[in-house]
C-alpha cells in the first residue's frame, strides 16, 4: 500500500480541533485556552526539533552518536521517575535508582528485540535502535515511577509495623515483603490493563500509525504484538529493579529501617 505523505496544509486543518478545544474553554470559562495554546505550540516545536535531530543522526550512521542520543533519553527518563514520587531519597537517590532501573530494563529489552526479532544490519542501526528505545523508555519510566512512589509512600506510612517485625527478628526482605509486592503490582497494572484492552477496546497508536502509513494490517498487528511483549517485559524488569534498589537504600546491613535517608520522611 502506498504511504500517505502529510503536508503542512493537512496539519493546519487538523489544528482546527485545538481551536475547538480553546473555544470550549472560553465558552464554559474553563480557563484552559491559554494552556492549550502553549501545550500545542510546545508539542509542535519539540516534535519538529526531534525530527530534525533524528534525521541528522540517521544520516550520520555513527554508533557513538546513536549511543549518546539513547543515553540522553535515559537520563531524561530517570529524571521523570525521580520527580514524580512524593517522597524523595536523599543525595539524588530517586534519580540514581530511577535512571539505573530504566537503563537496565530498556537495555535488556531493546537489545533482545534488535538481535532476535527485528535483526537490522547492523543490529545497532540508529533508525531502529533509537525509536525502539524511545518506545520502551516511555513505558518503563511510567511503571518505575508508579512502583517507586508506592514503595516510598507505604514505607513511611507503615514505619511502625516494619520496625516491629524487624525487632522480632525478621530480615529487611521479610519485613518489607508485602510492601515490595504491592509496589511492583501497582507498577505493572497499567501494562496489564493496556494488553487486556488492545485490539478489542482500542487500536494501539503504533499499529494505527503503521496502517495509516500503508503497512498491511496483519503485519502491523505482528509489530504491535512484539511491542506489547517488549513493553510488558521492560516494565517487569523496571519495577523489580526500582523497588529493590530503593528498598536497599531504605535499610542497612544491620537490618534497620533508615527513614533518615528520605528527604521527606513525614510524621513519625
Amino acid at each position: 500500500m502506498p504511504s500517505i505523505v502529510l503536508t503542512g496544509q493537512d496539519l493546519a486543518i487538523a489544528s482546527v480541533l485545538i481551536l475547538l478545544d480553546g473555544a470550549i474553554s472560553v465558552a464554559y470559562r474553563l480557563g484552559l485556552h491559554r494552556q492549550l495554546a502553549i501545550a500545542a505550540g510546545r508539542m509542535v516545536l519539540q516534535l519538529l526539533l526531534i525530527g530534525a535531530i533524528l534525521t541528522r543522526v540517521f544520516d550520520a550512521a555513527f554508533p557513538p552518536l546513536t549511543l549518546l542520543v539513547i543515553l540522553a533519553m535515559v537520563a531524561l527518563a530517570g529524571r521523570e521517575v525521580a520527580v514524580r514520587p512524593e517522597q524523595r531519597l536523599i543525595r539524588m537517590g530517586n534519580y540514581t535508582v530511577g535512571a539505573a532501573a530504566v537503563a537496565f530494563a530498556t537495555g535488556i529489552t531493546s537489545i533482545l528485540a534488535l538481535t532476535t526479532a527485528l535483526r537490522p544490519q547492523p543490529w545497532y542501526d540508529a533508525r531502529y535502535a533509537i525509536p525502539l528505545a524511545g518506545i520502551v523508555l516511555g513505558n518503563v519510566l511510567n511503571a518505575a515511577s508508579l512502583a517507586l512512589d508506592a514503595l516510598l509512600g507505604s514505607v513511611v506510612r507503615e514505619k511502625a509495623a516494619i520496625e516491629a517485625q524487624l525487632c522480632l527478628g525478621a530480615t529487611n526482605r521479610q519485613a518489607m515483603g508485602r510492601l515490595l509486592r504491592a509496589a511492583m503490582r501497582r507498577g505493572l497494572l497499567p501494562v496489564v490493563n493496556s494488553m487486556s484492552a488492545s485490539g478489542v477496546v482500542t487500536l494501539p497508536g503504533i499499529m494505527t500509525g503503521q496502517i495509516l502509513a500503508g503497512l498491511d494490517p496483519m503485519e502491523a498487528v505482528k509489530y504491535q504484538i512484539l511491542l506489547m511483549f517488549l513493553l510488558s517485559g521492560g516494565a517487569g524488569l523496571a519495577v523489580v529493579a526500582v523497588v529493590f534498589l530503593a528498598a536497599r537504600r531504605l535499610t542497612d546491613a544491620r537490618h534497620r529501617l533508615r527513614l533518615d535517608r528520605l528527604a521527606r520522611a513525614g510524621p513519625r
